[in-house]
């Protein structure tokens, strides 16, 4: 910020009354290298929180599944059943609730979620949970590891 003062003080002494090509070409490379590294960092936040909504959603489901569990000795095939009411997410569809590993829903569950919408050029993505939490084996957001909220960058 100084340096760009003390550029138009002495621009104001000499009488020029404008800039040169060569610092206006030298001001456009610098925003130009800036944007590119900022902008693709501000792609990958956005569509990271975006993926954020759907981890949230399903930890919600999961601890409901776990009370509804509780109480009836099953999980719950349909959502409605359990004791929560969320909206409906913005950014994802949602798949219906199967039985988990074990093929019964009495002592398993899965859920999986689907990125709907342009994801900042990473396609369709999925987020899966079961009755253990998020199930990095089946959903396809783990290979995206700067915009998934489980991993650790």
């Amino acid at each position: 910020m100084r340096a760009l003062r003390a550029l138009i003080a002495k621009m104001k002494k000499s009488g020029s009354k404008g800039f040169t090509l060569v610092e206006l070409s030298v001001v456009i490379v610098i925003i130009g290298v800036l944007a590119a590294f900022a902008v693709p960092r501000f792609r990958n936040a956005v569509e990271r929180s975006k993926a954020g909504e759907s981890f949230n959603y399903l930890s919600a489901v999961r601890s409901a599944q776990e009370r509804y569990h509780g109480r009836q000795g099953t999980y719950a095939a349909l959502l409605t059943k359990l004791d929560i009411k969320m909206s409906v997410p913005k950014y994802f569809t949602l798949a219906v609730v199967q039985p988990g590993t074990t093929g019964d829903l009495e002592d398993s569950w899965s859920l999986t979620m689907s990125r709907t919408g342009p994801s900042a050029g990473y396609g369709a993505y999925t987020v899966t949970f079961t009755e253990d939490g998020y199930d990095a084996i089946n959903s396809t957001i783990s290979q995206f590891e700067q915009i998934n909220p489980m991993s650790s960058s």
